[in-house]
């Protein structure tokens, strides 16, 4: 399959706030923006995937979202994997489109945890209540904690991805968070739950986004102006929760990649600019070990050393990731890595031929990997 499907639209609301607005009518907006970058006319659209609202689920909620936009689909659904939903839908679309089960597909996501409800981040997942862990970053501290412990992981190497994210997003004039950081302001902000500080946490954001999938040969037909193709994808899944896991230092990421490099026939030596999943800063560390880009138990030092910006050898996160520019999980990266094939990036990578994309879910639950290539 690789590049038979391809990226053909995207489109966003504004990150941040959007008090008083629905889910729905942010999925309205991206869908409508990605169409138009696609210059589809909606009625072409014979397939809608929804990553449900965290805030708030709601019966029927793809329904709602088709109807709202105008939209009849012949596939589609509500899918929850968390993070990992997004990347995992564009892949379940593709497989639809290479199977004639449709021809253009539309991926959106949308919630308003900043202005709505954070219930669902806050609670216990599973029986973690059981040991006092309350929220997603406990659980997250749990795996940063042990991380330091197995591999001598420090605090100020956490902070280098936080610094590096901020550096991006303040170059973002999408960015809800356009505030450089310095290792100085990473190490007096607050605990939130030991290692992890207030910087190390990404951003609570209102927002949607969507994409626009359709067939390299249906793009050719309808004349789309930049087509990104899609030239690998994978998923990994855990399902045992933290204080389950036989090991708390590797996660199925390793799984989803694999699956992504071998579609693609890539490898990590082949990759020009990362979008890393980034909801913690512990994150993007074991994703680099995970996928190949650092030796196991040295993404942290490979983030202190690498520095910050389009300077590193590989470029991540260029508009921000989930610490800057939007909490939102995981569509905004892939928006980016397609701006960064299509060369209209706000930090572009100069001569950026490949771009990988990881979304995670839940305490590292879930995961999956995407590859993109240049428009023909």
């Amino acid at each position: 399959m690789r590049g038979s499907v391809v990226v053909a639209g995207v489109g966003h609301t504004t990150f941040g706030a959007h008090e008083g607005r629905s889910t729905v009518s942010m999925h309205a907006e991206a869908i409508r923006g990605a169409l138009a970058d696609a210059g589809v006319e909606k009625d072409a659209v014979d397939a809608l995937f929804v990553k449900f609202p965290t805030s708030a689920f709601e019966f029927m909620y793809g329904q709602k979202v088709a109807e709202a936009v105008g939209l009849q689909p012949r596939i589609g659904g509500v899918w929850d994997q968390g993070g990992a939903a997004n990347i995992a839908m564009m892949s379940f679309a593709a497989l639809a489109i290479e199977a004639g089960q449709c021809e253009i597909a539309v991926v959106t996501f949308a919630d308003n945890p900043k202005t709505g409800s954070r219930g669902a981040i806050a609670k216990s997942i599973g029986a973690d209540d059981v040991f006092g862990w309350f929220g997603a970053a406990a659980g997250y501290a749990m795996i940063a904690r042990r991380h330091m412990a197995e591999w001598g992981t420090t605090a100020d190497q956490l902070g280098a991805v936080a610094i590096n994210a901020r550096a991006n997003g303040a170059a973002n004039p999408r960015a809800q968070l356009r505030k450089p950081l310095t290792i100085e302001g990473y190490r007096d902000a607050r605990s939130v739950v030991a290692p992890l500080r207030r910087d190390d946490c990404c951003l609570v954001s209102d927002g949607g986004a969507a994409v626009v999938l359709m067939s390299a040969a249906r793009a050719r037909a309808l004349g789309v102006a930049a087509p990104v193709p899609i030239l690998g994808f994978g998923q990994g899944q855990t399902s045992w929760n933290v204080e389950l896991r036989p090991d708390l230092t590797s996660t199925c990421a390793a799984v989803s990649a694999k699956s992504a490099f071998a579609m693609a026939g890539l490898a990590p030596k082949d990759i020009d600019v990362a979008q890393f999943y980034d909801c913690f800063t512990i994150v993007p560390i074991m994703t680099l070990e995970d996928y190949g880009f650092a030796p196991r138990g040295q993404g942290g030092a490979y983030m202190a050393s690498e520095g910050s910006g389009l300077d590193r050898s590989l470029p991540m996160n260029t508009s921000g990731g989930l610490l800057s520019e939007t909490g939102m999980p995981g569509m905004q990266l892939v928006i980016e890595a397609v701006r960064q094939m299509r060369g209209t990036a706000d930090l572009q990578v100069k001569n950026a031929r490949s771009a990988i994309v990881s979304n995670q879910g839940g305490i590292m639950h879930t995961h999956s990997t995407l590859i993109l290539g240049q428009p023909e």
